[in-house]
């Protein structure tokens, strides 16, 4: 557990009876491919740059890195998985849309 994770914003309770409640991290299990309903979006940065986004994956953090790290290979691009959301660099929207649709997932492209 790194130094960030410890830290506790109580100093002190006058409550004999007081436990400390920690938040929920459990996260959801995978889902299997055919129950999952992903959406392609192609997002403008500054300086014109495109990134090709991922959303709607449900699962293990793991999980998600694994697929990103593979699709990121796949496209022979960069990239990185950030707030639940796979990111490549450049437009892979119909490359993408193909491999995700032959591993068994419900992709569609969103956006303008």
């Amino acid at each position: 557990m790194s130094k960030k994770d410890k830290k506790i914003n109580i100093v002190y309770s006058t409550n004999p009876n007081f436990k400390f409640e920690t938040e929920n991290t459990e996260e959801e299990e995978t889902k299997d491919p055919l129950n999952q309903d992903l959406r392609i979006f192609l997002d403008r940065l500054g300086g014109g740059k495109v990134v090709t986004r991922i959303t709607g994956f449900v699962g293990k953090t793991g999980d998600i890195e694994a697929l990103g790290k593979l699709l990121k290979q796949k496209c022979g691009g960069g990239g990185t998985v950030k707030d639940r959301n796979i990111l490549i660099q450049g437009d892979h929207r119909e490359k993408l849309l193909k491999i995700l649709s032959e591993m068994g997932y419900k992709v569609k492209k969103a956006g303008g």
